[in-house]
């Protein structure tokens, strides 16, 4: 890159050419690790609550979609490593080579220019950050749970725990009453006596509330006739605005409180981090969870209410579209904009390169030469690339799978929906069936470390990418030392600035879906980039075979019929914020 700096990360004088690329398995293995942290980036806000809450709206029905979005996007992600590994220049270099209409003006003394392509990534840019404002929340909400700090905070979480058992029983009296089960009939119904005899009195007035909602939800379903519709509409709509007011009378202001301390010291952490600490890190915290996750998917087939069957499992597989397991919900679009996150997102696609370029790849590949020996090195270090690209999908698609099941077995089944102040209270219920009275602290500490790994990552990966993302813009100077202190600049920042979005907008599967729905519409613009690298890029000695190339075809259509059918589906909403309808 003659007019530009070199890729955050990259240092000229590193470059190690006399470093050969592993060929033994067990080798390749020890140079693994930016796969890893893109898992340790997308489980939180991807597969803990995305993909929970799909599984609570759709069921079954759609984990066919789940795995698809994380299996077909390894193509793309390859490419874009194959593209910064052979040409040594950044993902936002590569993208602002797509042919297409580009604002052209000077920056610094030298002409520059900005494709159709970096504008929509500066738009997505903004909405993952407040992706991340949602994450940082949902940690603020877990450490609420835990460790309140006020008075309103220890009644919230009372009031809200009680809310949920009492759910839960509903559920297992309902499960019992299907399948005749009169013991097992009699033991929910008597827990359910025990919690509302204890109850506070807005607890007891909330309850009142929903079961109204319910039992309203059932009769409009079942009526004809337009006129009782909509008065059941609107008595639903008052009791679902009551209850609303009901929490925000005792709601807390913990977890914003929490969300404040957790950004003061991941922007402290990023700040004096490297690489290798952010890898081992990541790592390790959603290692744990997603090994506690699996274990309790799998004790949970041993629970009659719980267990997942074999035909629930094809009826997931089967390339069906479901209706509406919670009322109100839209899980087609919900499951869409979770395609976009779950896996290697749209972020993480064009974040992987610069991981890549810190890990080595690209530097002890060295600079393009028409040698063969440049050829035997980019060729080395790119079979490492997707034994860890793919290496590491295996792990994230199983996590998913696991995450998908518990949302759907035990959410969809009682009903739950994780959503705002709730979330992590929710998803918390996943856990209950198996661990019982520990589940909520064991959940917590696994919510909290696989949400703060990815919030952590996540920081760290938009510091380097936005900081060349706004060197492409002409924001600051095309030098190492400005790119580097940019870099610093940012890992500061970020974390606070996700905070703020949290404080003003305090739903964090809002603002994970806003996102993933942003992320999904660009899938096919990356898919295009891909195929652009692939046939116009890409150094031919470097070329896949055919079966790659239908793979790679296969992914694009995929992406492009998720991202297009996402747009068409959120187009109203997006026309109703622009005041077009």
């Amino acid at each position: 890159m003659s007019d530009s700096a070199p890729p955050p990360g990259e240092n000229p004088d590193e470059i190690d050419l006399t470093l050969e690329p592993p060929t033994r398995f067990l080798s390749m293995l020890t140079r693994l690790g930016p796969g890893l942290i893109v898992a340790g980036s997308i489980v939180g806000s991807g597969e803990l609550i995305a993909t929970t809450k799909t599984g609570a709206e759709a069921g079954f029905a759609l984990l066919w979609l789940i795995i698809l979005g994380c299996v077909i996007k390894v193509f793309v992600q390859v490419e874009f490593g194959r593209y910064t590994i052979t040409s040594g220049k950044t993902a936002l270099d590569g993208l602002n080579e797509i042919p297409g209409p580009a604002v052209r003006f000077r920056a610094w003394g030298q002409p520059r220019s900005i494709n159709w392509l970096m504008v929509y990534w500066l738009l997505m840019t903004l909405a993952s950050l407040a992706q991340l404002g949602g994450i940082v929340g949902a940690v603020g909400q877990a450490m609420q749970i835990s460790v309140p700090l006020t008075q309103q905070g220890r009644e919230y979480n009372a009031f809200a725990k009680t809310q949920a058992e009492i759910q839960i029983e509903e559920t297992l009296a309902r499960l019992a009453r299907e399948r005749n089960d009169q013991t097992a009939l009699n033991q929910a119904e008597n827990k359910l006596k025990e919690l509302e005899a204890n109850q506070s009195e807005i607890s007891a007035q909330y309850l009142a509330l929903r079961r109204s909602v319910q039992a309203n939800q059932a009769l409009l379903n079942e009526s004809p006739d337009k006129g009782k519709s909509d008065r059941l509409k609107q008595q639903i709509a008052n009791a679902q605005s009551a209850m609303e007011e009901l929490k925000t009378s005792i709601v807390s202001i913990d977890d914003k409180l929490w969300a404040g301390i957790i950004a003061v010291i991941t922007s402290l952490l990023l700040y004096i981090g490297r690489y290798h600490f952010i890898q081992h890190f990541s790592t390790i915290l959603v290692a744990t969870f997603t090994l506690v996750t699996i274990g309790n998917l799998f004790a949970l087939q041993f629970s009659p209410d719980w267990a997942v069957s074999g035909s629930e499992v094809l009826k997931g597989l089967s390339f069906t579209l479901p209706g509406n397991t919670v009322a109100g919900a839209t899980p087609v679009v919900t499951a869409l904009a979770t395609f976009g996150i779950i896996g290697v997102g749209a972020s993480e696609l064009i974040t992987y390169p610069y991981w890549c370029v810190e890990r080595g790849y690209a530097r002890f590949t060295g600079p393009w030469e028409e040698s063969d020996r440049w050829a035997h090195r980019a060729a080395g270090w790119m079979k490492v690339m997707q034994l860890d690209a793919w290496g590491s999908m295996l792990v994230y698609t199983f996590a998913t799978i696991a995450f998908y099941l518990l949302g759907a077995a035990i959410l969809g089944r009682a009903g739950m929906n994780p959503e705002k102040s709730e979330l992590i209270r929710t998803l918390s219920v996943m856990y209950e069936p198996v661990f019982g009275a520990i589940a909520p602290t064991l959940f917590l500490f696994g919510a909290f470390a696989v949400l703060y790994s990815t919030f952590f990552v996540a920081n760290a990966g938009h510091a380097r990418v936005d900081a060349d993302g706004i060197r492409l813009f002409g924001v600051i100077p095309p030098s190492a030392k400005s790119l580097h202190n940019t870099v610093t600049v940012f890992n500061i920042a970020f974390p606070l600035l996700c905070f703020v979005v949290y404080a003003l907008i305090p739903e964090p599967a809002r603002l994970v879906l806003l996102s993933g729905v942003m992320q999904a519409i660009m899938l096919p613009m990356l898919s295009f980039a891909a195929l652009y690298y692939r046939y116009r890029r890409i150094d031919k000695r470097l070329a896949p075979g055919r079966l790659w190339d239908v793979g790679l075809w296969l992914s694009s259509l995929g992406m492009l019929i998720a991202g297009g059918y996402l747009f068409y589906a959120q187009l109203p909403k997006l026309a109703g914020m622009l005041g077009l309808e």
